[in-house]
C-alpha cells in the first residue's frame, strides 16, 4: 500500500540540499536493485537549486551516470535551447557537467524539433519514447493554484489521458506545452512534491487536506508519496 509522508525543512536551500541528498540516494538504491535508474525531473527555482546541490554532493560519484535514464514531467514547447526550457535549465544546473548517456537523457520535444509546432505528435512522440515507464523518483513542484507539471485545476486537457500529453491555452505563459499526464504520474513508484515559500502555502495545505479539484492532491506513488517542504509552504497543513 502506498504511504505518504511529509518532510519539513526550515528554509528553501535546507529543502534543495536535502532534496538531492534524497535524490543521491534513491538513485544508488535503484541502481543496486535494477541495475539502472529512471528519474523524472521538475522545473522551477527549486528544481534548479536541487540539481547544483547534487552536483556538490559527495556521494554523487557513487552513482553510475551512464545508467541513470532521465525524463521530464512537463515541457514548455518552445525551441531547443530556450533559457525557458526546463531542459535547459536543467542542463545549465547540473546535467552538462555529468558524464550521461546522450540517448538516455529524455529531453521532452522542442518546437523546433521534428514536429515542429505539432505538440500533439510531440506528445505522441515523447509517449512512444517512453513505452511502459517504470520510474523510480518523479519529482513534481506544486503550483500556487495547486497544479503540477503542466496540468492545471479546471483545464480540460488535465483530463486527457495517454503517457504524454500536449497541453493547450495553458493559464501560465508559454500557453502550449507538452507534460506526463496523471495517470503516468501515478504509475510512478515515489512521485515527490517539492515547494518552497510562502506563496505555495494555501494550496499545500489544501491538496493535503484532500482537495481532489488539484491535480497535486492526486500526484500520488504506487509506493510512497513525498511531501518535501520548507517551514513557510507547510504553514497551512
Amino acid at each position: 500500500m502506498s504511504e505518504t509522508v511529509v518532510v519539513v525543512v526550515p528554509d528553501a536551500d535546507v529543502l534543495a540540499s536535502s532534496v538531492a541528498a534524497r535524490l543521491v540516494t534513491s538513485i544508488i538504491d535503484a541502481q543496486a536493485v535494477r541495475g539502472r535508474a529512471d528519474v523524472v525531473l521538475t522545473g522551477g527555482r527549486v528544481a534548479a537549486k536541487v540539481l547544483r546541490a547534487v552536483k556538490e554532493l559527495p556521494a554523487s560519484a557513487a552513482i553510475d551516470w551512464s545508467r541513470v535514464d532521465l525524463w521530464w514531467g512537463d515541457e514548455r514547447f518552445l525551441p531547443a535551447g530556450d533559457p525557458d526550457r526546463n531542459e535547459t535549465q536543467a542542463r545549465e544546473a547540473l546535467l552538462d557537467a555529468l558524464p550521461l548517456d546522450p540517448a538516455r537523457v529524455h529531453a521532452m520535444p522542442a518546437s523546433d524539433g521534428p514536429d515542429g509546432d505539432d505538440a500533439e505528435a510531440a506528445a505522441a512522440r515523447y509517449s512512444a519514447e517512453a513505452g511502459t515507464p517504470q520510474f523510480d523518483v518523479l519529482m513534481l513542484g506544486v503550483g500556487e493554484d495547486g497544479h503540477v507539471a503542466s496540468l492545471f485545476p479546471g483545464h480540460p486537457d488535465a483530463a486527457k489521458t495517454g503517457t504524454a500529453i500536449a497541453v493547450h491555452n495553458s493559464p501560465k505563459p508559454p500557453p502550449t506545452r507538452i507534460s506526463l499526464s496523471l495517470a503516468t504520474i501515478r504509475s510512478a513508484k515515489e512521485v515527490w512534491l517539492v515547494a518552497a515559500g510562502p506563496d505555495k502555502a494555501v494550496s499545500v495545505g489544501a491538496a493535503l487536506g484532500g482537495d481532489q479539484s488539484l491535480p497535486a492532491a492526486r500526484a500520488t506513488g504506487t509506493s510512497r508519496t513525498l511531501w518535501l517542504l520548507d517551514t513557510a509552504a507547510a504553514a497551512k497543513r
